[in-house]
C-alpha cells in the first residue's frame, strides 16, 4: 500500500523544480561576449578555425570523411557504368 503517490509528493514538485533551475542559472557565467571577441577578432584566420585546436580538428576530420564518401560514391557510379561481362 505504500507505493501509491500521495497529493504532499505532487505540491512539492514546483518547489523542487525552481530550486534546482534556479540555482545552475545564478552559477552560470554568461560566455557569449567573450565569445564573441574570439570570433570577431582580425587575426587573419577563418571563422571555422578562430575556436583552436579542437576546431581545426573537427574541420580537417569533416573534410576528409567528405572527400573519402565523395570519392566512394564516384568509385561505385563509375563501377555501374562499366557494361557487364557475360
Amino acid at each position: 500500500m505504500g507505493d501509491f503517490v500521495t497529493v504532499g509528493s505532487f505540491q512539492k514538485l514546483p518547489r523542487l523544480a525552481t530550486r534546482a533551475f534556479s540555482t545552475t542559472t545564478k552559477q552560470m557565467k554568461n560566455k557569449v561576449p567573450d565569445h564573441q571577441k574570439l570570433f570577431q577578432a582580425d587575426n587573419g584566420l577563418p571563422v571555422h578555425i578562430k575556436g583552436g585546436t579542437t576546431d581545426v580538428l573537427l574541420y580537417r576530420l569533416t573534410m576528409t570523411i567528405t572527400l573519402a564518401g565523395t570519392g566512394y560514391s564516384l568509385f561505385w557510379i563509375l563501377c555501374a557504368c562499366q557494361p557487364q561481362g557475360k
